[in-house]
């Protein structure tokens, strides 16, 4: 018979990891609430700021579901940024210089991204080259392919179908305007989706007679949940609607969630991470995960490389430096261990819109970029040491 946890106190330190996470990134949001309201007289948490939010920070929120899965593996990508920059660049050569339509651009572009992520997972998986040395050489390699492929120039604009892949929103399909009836009942049902997914969740685990968490926590935290998403979805219907890019990022986090907690391929890739030798005994091909944790990173990087060059509206030498490190702050600051084997796809989510509001909060509040590199540093410092804490305890 299914029994419930000993109480709210004993279920929040026994998942410490994944609760920490959200109720830090909703205490960074009410300290920017409150601290910029009180210095300069502004909601932090206006349509336009919000909507900015989100456009800012989906290539960190695309590249977190896939160096997720590498990090989970036992691995590292350091050569994501450099990968944006050239598959962007790409892109704008097709797009701008060689006149490609749009619809052919995209496909082209993610095949670059899938055979680069797979000549790097190639050696790191077949050849047992360590991930730190491939990724390193492919971040110089990619940057240097970059800076000859453009010449050392910005190329664009690009055409206005290009650019709504990052700038672009969801029309109103009932044609009211404002409040955009159409983002309202996509996030109401978005809403009540993961409510069902949690009682579902729930009442497979009385099935099997597991420990289930007290139902006032979990109906706690399904309000929380539902009404965030409810606030942000009116806040963005009474801007411009529901932006292209954010679409993208629901399916591909519901996707790479599903993936990673209900496919027989995404549980092993956890018990490559975990233990590889006993992974391998027990019959899974590592390499083969190895590899495809690989050729999806690229794929990802690529995506993010698109929609980084349409919200500029060009494709620049220096586009994607620096993106690794924030990729992978985010990853870990969700709650990834750096030994691999741990990690959750919403934690990834979580840990990205932490970087994203800290940035968006520092620099409305006027703080330089040296101290805006400082304080994430000091972050990032805290999740690990918070992460060894954990595994000691």
């Amino acid at each position: 018979m299914a029994t419930e946890g000993k109480g709210i106190g004993a279920q929040l330190g026994g998942h410490l990891r994944e609760n920490g996470m959200m109720m830090a990134l909703v205490a960074i949001v009410v300290f920017f609430l409150v601290v910029v309201r009180l210095t300069l007289s502004v909601d932090f948490l206006s349509a336009q700021n919000i909507t900015n939010l989100f456009l800012q920070n989906s290539y960190v929120i695309i590249m977190a579901l896939g160096m997720l899965l590498v990090i989970v593996s036992g691995h590292i990508d350091l050569s994501v940024g450099s990968v944006v920059g050239f598959t962007g660049a790409v892109s704008a050569v097709l797009t701008v210089n060689l006149g490609w339509p749009v619809w052919a651009v995209m496909p082209v572009v993610l095949a670059v991204g899938l055979l680069i992520g797979s000549m790097q997972g190639y050696w790191v998986a077949y050849w047992r080259i360590p991930s730190f040395i491939v990724t390193l050489a492919g971040m110089l390699v990619f940057r240097g392919a970059t800076l000859l492929l453009l010449g050392g120039q910005n190329v664009g604009p690009f055409p206005k179908t290009f650019q709504s892949l990052s700038t672009g929103f969801i029309p109103d399909a009932f044609g009211v305007g404002q409040p955009n009836l159409t983002a309202l009942a996509l996030v109401a049902l978005a809403a009540a989706v993961l409510v069902w997914i949690g009682w579902r969740s729930r009442t497979r685990d009385a099935k099997f007679g597991l420990a289930q968490e007290p139902m006032v926590l979990f109906a706690l935290r399904s309000v929380v949940i539902a009404a965030a998403l409810i606030f942000v979805g009116y806040k963005l219907a009474t801007f411009r609607g529901l932006p292209n890019v954010l679409v993208v990022l629901a399916l591909l986090t519901v996707l790479y969630a599903f993936f990673t907690e209900n496919t027989t391929t995404g549980r092993r890739i956890y018990a490559l991470g975990g233990n590889e030798k006993a992974a391998r005994l027990s019959g899974v091909k590592t390499d083969r995960l190895v590899f495809l944790t690989f050729a999806n990173m690229g794929v990802l990087a690529s995506l993010a490389g698109m929609i980084v060059a349409a919200r500029l509206n060009s494709s620049t030498p220096k586009a994607g430096v620096g993106f690794e490190l924030d990729v992978i702050a985010a990853v870990f600051i969700g709650g990834a261990s750096m030994s691999g084997g741990v990690g959750k796809i919403l934690g990834a989510v979580v840990g990205a819109l932490i970087m994203g509001v800290m940035n968006n909060g520092m620099s409305i509040l006027g703080i330089g970029i040296d101290y805006q590199q400082m304080i994430k540093g000091l972050v990032l410092l805290a999740a690990v040491i918070f992460d060894v804490y954990n595994k000691s305890k």
